[in-house]
């Protein structure tokens, strides 16, 4: 490839086109020949201390960095790809826990609420049935009251009554009756 710039140079370089008026080509009064020739020197230069093998390592080297560093975008990113799916993976399963925990919360809190209700029914059965036996207890001990009274009531007033028509002698014998009842009972 240099070779082909040199010889473009030398056929740029003719005769007709750089000489000066009254001057050889070949002299150092041509400005066109001194610069070809510096060209000249300045790529040997370069080619003898390799600097285009040089050019094309470093070359070389950046592009293999750079493909490099392309393959380790490219892993980065099917990495971060997979990282998301993952995460959106989880974030689903998460979503669907928690709408299982909420319509467990749901069923335990219905179940509950017909527990308290059932609780509170039973607990107000049970309170009816200790007032209906205590409204109960209270009508047999009125009643027994009353009777209690009325018996009291009629003794109080058999006794006046027998105070007043009995005499001595229906007593005397009326005692005997009840002495002779309570020996017939013992023996």
């Amino acid at each position: 490839m240099m070779m082909r710039l040199v010889l473009a140079c030398m056929v740029m370089a003719s005769p007709a086109l750089a000489a000066v008026e009254g001057k050889p080509f070949f002299s150092l009064y041509n400005t066109d020949l001194i610069v070809l020739m510096a060209f000249i020197i300045f790529v040997g230069i370069l080619v003898y201390f390799k600097v285009p093998a040089k050019l094309a390592d470093l070359l070389d080297q950046r592009s293999a960095t750079i493909r490099a560093e392309l393959e380790d975008a490219r892993r980065l990113r099917e990495e971060a790809l997979d990282l998301h799916a993952s995460f959106e993976k989880k974030r689903t399963e998460v979503k669907e826990q928690a709408a299982r925990i909420v319509e467990k919360a749901k069923a335990d809190a219905q179940i509950a609420a017909d527990n308290a209700k059932a609780e509170i029914a039973s607990s107000i059965t049970r309170r009816l049935k200790a007032a209906e036996d205590q409204i109960a207890s209270a009508e047999a001990a009125a009643i027994r009251d009353v009777r209690d009274q009325a018996t009291a009531i009629s003794i109080a007033a058999a006794g006046d009554l027998i105070a007043k028509k009995m005499d001595a002698a229906r007593s005397d014998a009326l005692i005997q009756n009840a002495i002779q009842a309570a020996n017939d009972r013992l023996h």
